[in-house]
């Protein structure tokens, strides 16, 4: 039984074939990106004490007054559940800045928080050196603080100088996450800001825009659809509106999905997180269709983890472990396009988890994994990074056989696992992000 998405039609097998063209290849950077899979998002900010997911920086940076903010907790939150890079919003739209910015009042030097002498953006920076943890940083390109912002030339200006601190001042970044909304319609410097980070983090990520070297899924749900693509010529520019960014050309992009653990970005006082079969279906939508998942958890108002969150954190990275913490590796022996997968002995196997060699490009356009008799287990379209198959029935076997379709197509692995009696995911989703625009 095919484990494609039960809202999704099934990819047929064989697919139509494609236009012959040699594939584009990622950098190596984008391939270490796209290894690392999951990824921990951090929105904190005046928004947090407002009661607001967009505020339209009016708000005072008086009410920005954390009593216990804890960075390594934020951090080693991240990391227990798996992840290997966090994101925090260092501006959000509102411009207040989470670090002591010469370019604006509108920060942390101005708020009461450790009489004006904190730095947000410095604490998580040191939390993730002392755990191992990437850092990329969130800033928005728009300001609805700044009274430059109406003047192009002005407020490029002002930004590059806000991005030239952020990228000297807090080391080693893994991405740069520009978020698109409010942008529609707005033309940044992007050649400015694509040679500045060029000149001081060529390893960052970019997120979806200007010179961007990873893109948006399209929704705020975390949620791909197969196929997951690497290759695009055009990529969505927020959740509120239509507009798109064209590439101009075909360009290697591989998606990372962003998702909050509860409705809201920012912590808001009365919600509470997703269930734990909502996050298992979420994390099979994206990392288990080849995508990456970037997952917000909120500080609350103290500059902490809600309790109720850090629980379900808990019990997400649980389960996970109780999936994929086996992994019974099989050994690899290709006939052109058939993959046999030998398993050593009789194995329970109820997911499949294949990788897919993707130096020489994305090639995979279809797969389907069958038992040695001809029984088909799974099928999809593209393997890329890793695809997971959750099958319906446990099945014992000592070898299984793969499928591949796409010029050039090969399996750098395949892992079984056996995830007997661990949680499942809710295959129905009913809860979906808003794409009506949040209220100042």
């Amino acid at each position: 039984m095919a484990s494609t998405p039960r809202d999704e039609a099934p990819t047929m097998f064989p697919p139509a074939p494609r236009t012959a063209q040699a594939p584009l290849t990622p950098t190596p950077a984008q391939l270490t990106w796209q290894r690392d899979g999951l990824g921990v998002f951090f929105h904190f900010g005046v928004n947090t004490f407002a009661g607001k997911e967009w505020s339209d920086g009016t708000l005072t940076p008086e009410s920005f007054d954390p009593s216990e903010l804890d960075a390594d907790e934020w951090v080693r939150t991240a990391q227990e559940l798996g992840a290997k890079y966090v994101v925090v919003t260092a501006k959000h739209h509102d411009g207040f800045c989470l670090w002591p910015t010469a370019t604006t009042d509108y920060s942390v030097a101005s708020s009461p928080w450790k009489d004006g002498r904190g730095d947000v953006v410095r604490e998580v920076a040191d939390a993730c050196a002392r755990y191992g943890m990437k850092l990329g940083l969130y800033a928005s390109p728009w300001d609805r603080n700044a009274p430059q912002y109406e003047d192009a030339a002005a407020y490029d200006e002002f930004y590059l100088a806000q991005l030239r601190e952020l990228c000297t001042n807090y080391g080693q970044l893994s991405e740069l996450w520009f978020d698109g909304a409010g942008s529609a319609g707005r033309e940044y410097d992007w050649d400015a800001i694509g040679a500045l980070a060029a000149e001081l983090q060529p390893q960052a990520m970019i997120f979806n825009m200007g010179p961007a070297t990873i893109r948006w899924v399209g929704n705020e749900d975390g949620l791909a659809a197969d196929p997951v693509e690497y290759v695009t010529t055009s990529t969505d520019l927020n959740n509120y509106d239509d507009d798109v960014v064209e590439t101009g050309e075909a360009v290697y992009l591989p998606p990372e999905c962003d998702v909050s653990l509860r409705k809201g970005w920012f912590w808001q006082p009365g919600e509470e997180p997703k269930s734990l079969s909502h996050l298992l279906a979420i994390h099979d939508r994206s990392i288990g269709l080849g995508a990456n998942l970037l997952l917000n958890i909120p500080p609350d108002r103290r500059g902490r983890i809600d309790p109720a969150d850090a629980a379900r954190v808990r019990e997400f990275a649980a389960a996970l472990e109780q999936r994929f913490g086996s992994p019974h590796p099989g050994t690899l022996t290709a006939d052109g396009h058939t993959v046999r997968v030998d398993l050593g002995a009789e194995t329970d196997v109820d997911h499949v988890e294949l990788v897919e060699r993707l130096e020489d490009g994305q090639r995979v356009t279809s797969h389907r994994i069958l038992l040695e008799d001809g029984t088909v287990l799974a099928s999809g379209a593209t393997v890329g990074v890793r695809r997971i198959h959750r099958l319906e029935q446990t099945v014992r076997t000592s070898a299984l056989v793969v499928e591949l379709s796409g010029e050039g197509a090969l399996l750098e692995a395949a892992v079984v696992h056996d995830a007997t009696g661990a949680p499942v995911p809710d295959s129905t989703i009913a809860y979906r992000a808003t794409t009506e625009r949040p209220g100042a």
